[in-house]
């Protein structure tokens, strides 16, 4: 099991068209095979930061969430291109 968040900074400009990216993406990210959990938040006392917890089935999973149209359209071409600080921490389960 592959599990990490993406924690993103955005200007407060930018943060209704960063939830649009966000729903659609995470949308289509829960219908991929592999995929065991995709759940973007907003930080409640910083409201322009997104915090991303996904958890996938293995690296195959993981490879194949990053090479779908979703990803690169909503992802790459949109939250990358808005962030102003991105950090991702990748998660080792305790039991």
């Amino acid at each position: 099991m592959i599990s990490f968040t993406v924690r993103m900074r955005f200007d407060q400009a930018d943060i209704e068209q960063m939830r649009v990216h966000l729903v659609t993406l995470t949308a289509a990210a829960r219908l991929e095979p592999g995929c065991v959990s995709y759940v973007p938040h907003l930080v409640e006392d910083d409201p322009c930061t997104v915090l991303i917890y996904e958890q996938y089935r293995d690296e195959a999973a993981l490879e194949y969430h990053r090479q779908t149209p979703e990803f690169k359209r909503h992802a790459i071409g949109g939250l990358y291109q808005a962030m102003k600080e991105r950090r991702l921490e990748n998660l080792v389960a305790v039991a």
